[in-house]
């Protein structure tokens, strides 16, 4: 199989993994519940997010669209790419998987950006009266119904690792007293794969890489 197939079968899989994560948590859980996988440190916990990668907001809904226009661009450009990468010489097996993998992440959460406010019955979504998002009671449905326009659905996170929960000395500057949690940012598997996937290209694949920007 060629470079260009195994990459661009790599992201179909990891996107049909990610949809289907994604689909079942939203339809079987009540946002904010949580499902203990193993004693307090990783946790299933639904959470929307309407803005970037690890439930970071950027600039309300007119910083939404752009975001996922943004999305949408360096995505299509990765498409349009990978095929003429993988012709290059120098350019390894493992580099051209680590670029399918943070391609399909990002795909994947233009899924739900942009689609998911059709497609579902409810979600998280942007109340212009009180100028913030607003969050919803019961379970989603697939629906044609719909809950937001097209690029106003927000991304379903999941992935929550409370690793270490203790609070800041009283003599640390700022936040003295406070909780801190490490992981706290709650992710999903797109996210996960764009954040494994760029690792692994600077850890293992520098030198496909060099050899990549050296001829661009």
């Amino acid at each position: 199989m060629s470079l260009k197939n195994k990459s661009f079968l790599l992201i179909g899989l990891i996107l049909i993994v990610d949809q289907a994560i994604k689909i079942t948590v939203k339809t079987n859980m009540y946002l904010g519940s949580d499902i203990s996988v193993f004693g307090d440190w990783f946790k299933i916990l639904f959470t929307e997010n309407p803005g970037m990668a690890f439930g970071l907001l950027f600039g309300g809904p007119a910083g939404k669209i752009l975001l996922v226009i943004f999305r949408i661009v360096l995505s299509v450009a990765l498409l349009i790419y990978i095929p003429r990468i993988a012709k290059r010489e120098g350019v390894t097996t493992g580099f051209m998987l680590g670029l399918a993998g943070i391609c399909a992440g990002a795909l994947g959460n233009i899924i739900d950006s942009a689609f998911y406010g059709l497609i579902f019955n409810s979600g998280t979504a942007f109340n212009s009266e009180y100028g913030a998002y607003m969050n919803y009671q019961g379970i989603s449905q697939l629906s044609l119904q719909g809950y937001a326009p097209l690029l106003h659905g927000c991304v379903v996170d999941m992935f929550y690792f409370p690793i270490i929960k203790t609070t800041y000395p009283q003599w640390f500057p700022f936040w003295a007293g406070e909780e801190f949690i490490f992981f706290r940012p709650v992710f999903n598997f797109a996210d996960a794969s764009i954040s494994v996937s760029g690792a692994y290209i600077l850890l293992f694949q520098r030198k496909a890489l060099n050899v990549l920007l050296k001829r661009s």
